[in-house]
């Protein structure tokens, strides 16, 4: 009898190979180093601007034109609109609130537009300033002050370092060489400037200065001079005065000698004003 032929089964196991893993990761790793870079060069960029800086960048990204509110009363009508004689005086006339009003808003604008000019300009004379290798020796003696009239440059004496020699309506020789660099920047910002000349008040017992009045108008003229000779224009001077002792920095120590100074002052001016009405 004859054997049964069974098929032969031949099992083959294949073995699987690994996934492959793709490269999504690479690309999100470069981008994290790439956002960490720019996170730190962020950060050193603000670390290595002054104060001002900071102050002119933001001044410089804001917008001044917008409008505060979602109406329509910040506009150039106010929120009114012109009646059929195409004429908006009788809005005023029947509503005198209304025109003080706009007055008050006119006199808001003037004052912030004021404070960004002033801030922009201080900061680009101390600029100026910290580029003029004389400046590290006498920047304490040289101070930028914004006020609400304008910008105050002070040449003020501090114990040990005066910017004028005893009794001398010339400056020292660095006062005169920073005078002369920083006249470009005062003509370049376009405003008219005043000089005062200031005193200290002479300490009990020490000898007082024979005509106090003359020596800080000297000093002021001297200064005016200074500028006017290195180019800064003549016409955009208001006026040059001595105050002598009267007008301390210090009142409650009047015998500082950084009560003793002359300062020049960038006077604000006033924006054109916009018509009140459309005639």
């Amino acid at each position: 009898m004859a054997k049964s032929e069974q098929p032969i089964i031949i099992k083959k196991v294949k073995k699987a190979a690994h996934a492959h893993h793709g490269g999504a990761w690479k690309i999100a790793y470069a981008d994290f180093v790439t956002a960490m870079m720019a996170f730190f060069l962020l950060m050193w960029l603000i670390s290595m601007t002054t104060k001002e800086q900071k102050i002119g960048l933001a001044n410089y990204f804001s917008p001044p034109n917008i409008s505060p509110t979602t109406s329509g009363s910040g506009g150039i009508l106010m929120g009114t609109t012109i009646d059929k004689a195409g004429s908006k005086a009788s809005d005023i006339k029947d509503n005198p609130m209304a025109g003080s009003g706009r007055e008050n808003e006119r006199d808001a604008i003037r004052t912030a537009a004021g404070g960004q000019a002033n801030q922009t300009a201080a900061a680009s004379l101390r600029q100026a300033l910290q580029s003029m290798p004389e400046y590290a020796e006498l920047s304490r003696n040289i101070v930028v002050e914004p006020t609400k009239d304008g910008v105050n440059v002070s040449l003020m004496d501090q114990d040990g370092r005066a910017m004028f020699p005893d009794g001398s309506v010339n400056p020292n020789e660095r006062t005169r060489i920073v005078l002369e660099k920083l006249a470009p920047t005062l003509r370049r910002l376009n405003s008219r400037l005043s000089v005062t000349g200031h005193t200290a008040v002479a300490r009990p017992g020490s000898p007082r200065i024979a005509d106090s009045w003359g020596l800080t108008a000297g000093r002021a003229l001297s200064v005016r001079e200074i500028l006017v000779g290195a180019g800064f224009p003549n016409d955009r001077f208001t006026f040059v005065a001595g105050r002598a002792d009267t007008e301390p920095v210090f009142p409650d120590n009047p015998y500082l000698s950084a009560n003793q100074r002359v300062t020049i002052t960038l006077i604000n001016e006033a924006p054109p004003v916009p018509p009140t009405g459309l005639r």
